[in-house]
């Protein structure tokens, strides 16, 4: 039986989530339908443009993402502190580009004089929307929502477009969030859609080699910014270096193609030393994410962590998360 969401997302556990949405009909998300010969390939830029315009409304960043046929990946995480530092105004005109509001908050953005009765009314619907501007569920319903309206008017039908609001992994410590990301980037590639992760159509890889080409020093906006390696665990920002992901990305999808199968490659990212994974564990994990784990990934001892946070008297994968990370 599917778990509730409130029961798979916990900040007591940790901030990154790796969220998934795929296609209920035969009709492609995008790219394009082997039964009608129609391309939905415009489909793809839709929600890229999406994600980015989300990504700079919501308080919740984002990792790493790929647009695929009939499916997209997004690694999350829950900002809690730019939430918190935004203003009420900040609040009201981020949630009114994306919904109508009230008459009592237009007023409010208008600048227009509120009496306290109405004041109260309206400081009491900008903290539900503080808290919505950091929520996983209500930045997936923002995405998928005007994504189905879109592509029903497109192929002119109605009904259900997502098999399902969206499944999501709780990424519990950093090993889990970087084999996750590059999982999410290397989709393209194991699905034989690019040959290389430059060359990666709609994938946040693809945006960030494209930005640091252009200046090795920047980042794109749209998506989380990489900051070292910090020593507090899981920090305001990913705790790597940009060089360092990229490198790895790069030598895991040499491996994944499969006129590049072979030994491994001595020359391992360093990512892999600090982290302590094995090569050929780490392969296993960059192709076979999500067929390893169900709700939530990290080492034995973050699982465990994670069992009381999210008050679970039995954690799933124990098993699993032993074999691929020890």
């Amino acid at each position: 039986m599917p778990k509730p969401r409130k029961h798979l997302i916990s900040l007591d556990a940790t901030p990154y989530y790796h969220c998934v949405s795929r296609c209920v009909r035969r009709a492609f998300l995008c790219g394009t339908d082997a039964y009608s010969g129609r391309s939905y390939e415009h489909r793809r830029q839709w929600v890229e443009e999406r994600i980015h315009l989300l990504a700079s409304l919501f308080a919740v960043d984002v990792c790493a993402y790929a647009v695929m046929s009939n499916h997209l990946h997004l690694v999350l995480h829950i900002n809690t502190a730019k939430a918190e530092s935004l203003s009420d105004w900040d609040v009201a005109e981020r949630w009114m580009s994306l919904y109508r509001g009230t008459p009592l908050t237009q007023k409010f953005l208008k600048g227009e004089p509120l009496d306290d009765a109405e004041w109260m009314a309206t400081k009491s619907l900008l903290d539900k929307w503080r808290l919505r501007l950091r929520s996983i569920s209500w930045f997936m319903k923002a995405l998928n929502e005007p994504i189905a309206r879109r592509a029903n008017a497109e192929d002119q039908c109605t009904g259900a477009f997502w098999e399902a609001r969206f499944s999501s992994q709780a990424l519990l410590d950093e090993k889990a969030l970087i084999a996750c990301m590059a999982y999410v980037d290397l989709n393209p590639i194991r699905a034989k859609m690019a040959d290389t992760p430059e060359n990666s159509e709609h994938t946040s890889i693809k945006k960030r080699i494209e930005t640091a080409k252009a200046d090795i020093t920047k980042q794109p906006l749209a998506l989380a910014h990489f900051v070292g390696n910090p020593r507090e665990a899981m920090p305001q920002g990913l705790p790597f270096k940009l060089q360092d992901y990229l490198a790895l990305v790069d030598w895991s999808g040499r491996f994944i193609r499969e006129d590049k199968r072979g030994a491994v490659d001595v020359n391992l990212p360093c990512i892999l030393s600090r982290l302590d994974v094995s090569p050929d564990k780490w392969l296993l994990l960059a192709t076979r994410f999500e067929a390893s784990f169900k709700h939530f990934v990290g080492d034995v001892e973050s699982l465990q962590s994670a069992k009381r946070a999210f008050n679970i008297k039995r954690m799933p994968g124990i098993q699993r998360s032993r074999m691929a990370f020890s």
